[in-house]
């Protein structure tokens, strides 16, 4: 970070920020007797901008490395493995999600699960707890839908990714968990982030849907930040002025989250798109673009789901899906997992 202070700085000014920065323990260096007056310093602890515009006599500050120290790239060091119990989800392979938004039944999610498990897949998705926009839509089966989809996955050796929408859900989701997932409605649920930081089981993190990359990736420092290496992110479609979908897949967060992050990157075309035709050519898209998995919505009767029909696909869907997957996967030097 770089601070440029001001011309008419005073030497009073100058050394009370001298001494502010000696007590946070921040490293900096003095540059230039005349003017201007530049300072480049090296936050121990991290010092926000706000803090030095608000001191008397800066002028402007001018960051050089990115704001999320943790998750950012760093040339000498590999690509972060994600380990879920005894699998290592490395970079040369391709992550596949699959399962209904939420768990409605036990029949519903041991049959989805049976099938999802013939095709190969080994992760399965399903929400126990359901953050929904009205009050009066379905909010899930809380700890029943846990317990169910926990006995479904061990009866088909499958692990599971579900979702906890406040702090306070951490543990007992953790408890029947894999992998939590943090939705996009809450990405910005700082405390939620900090207390997903304190398990141990992965956290995969949903772009929130109005969120930056920055942001984004700030959201994934919580966690990283708080003790938790195990972060996989997940680009699922931001609000954009288009009507056409119900949001706007940002394909281009892809790749260049791979430029700024060492943290893995899949992507969810169901919520991008909201509409199962366009489910399979997203998929491609985002395989092509370096994607490192899928997250899909696959139902057994996507006409009667509870949450989220129009964007399930059936298991002939999938199973094209992954056909298409495989084959592609290899041009990318990845492997289906």
């Amino acid at each position: 970070m770089i601070v440029v202070l001001k011309k008419n700085i005073t030497a009073s000014e100058t050394e009370q920020l001298v001494q502010k920065l000696k007590e946070s323990g921040c490293k900096f260096q003095l540059f230039g007797d005349g003017e201007p007056i530049i300072r480049i310093c090296t936050q121990q602890p991290l010092l926000s901008k706000d803090f030095f515009l608000s001191q008397p006599g800066v002028q402007d500050v001018l960051r050089i490395t990115p704001p999320y120290e943790l998750a950012r790239k760093e040339p000498d060091k590999p690509d972060t493995v994600i380990r879920v119990g005894d699998l290592e989800i490395e970079p040369a392979h391709f992550l596949m999600i699959a399962g209904p938004c939420a768990v409605e039944s036990e029949e519903q999610i041991f049959g989805i699960a049976k099938q999802l498990s013939r095709l190969g897949v080994r992760f399965l998705r399903g929400g126990a707890f359901k953050p929904r926009t009205s009050p009066y839509a379905f909010q899930g089966l809380e700890e029943e839908g846990l317990r169910l989809i926990r006995k479904a996955a061990d009866q088909f050796q499958m692990k599971i990714v579900t979702e906890a929408v406040s702090s306070a859900h951490i543990p007992l989701v953790a408890e029947y968990a894999d992998m939590i997932q943090i939705g996009t409605r809450n990405m910005q649920n700082y405390q939620l982030l900090k207390s997903a930081g304190k398990q141990k089981k992965p956290v995969l993190l949903k772009r929130g849907m109005n969120a930056t990359i920055d942001e984004f990736l700030l959201a994934a420092e919580y966690i990283l930040q708080a003790g938790n290496s195990q972060v996989i992110l997940c680009e699922r479609g931001i609000r954009t002025f288009e009507k056409a979908t119900r949001n706007t897949l940002d394909i281009s967060a892809v790749p260049l989250i791979q430029q700024l992050s060492h943290l893995p990157i899949i992507v969810d075309p169901s919520h991008a798109s909201g509409k199962r035709s366009l489910i399979l050519p997203l998929s491609r898209a985002a395989i092509a673009a370096g994607a490192d998995g899928l997250l899909i919505e696959v139902h057994n009767q996507a006409e009667l789901a509870k949450s989220d029909g129009p964007q399930s696909i059936d298991f002939q869907a999938f199973e094209e899906l992954l056909a298409s997957m495989n084959e592609l996967a290899p041009f990318l030097g990845k492997r289906i997992l």
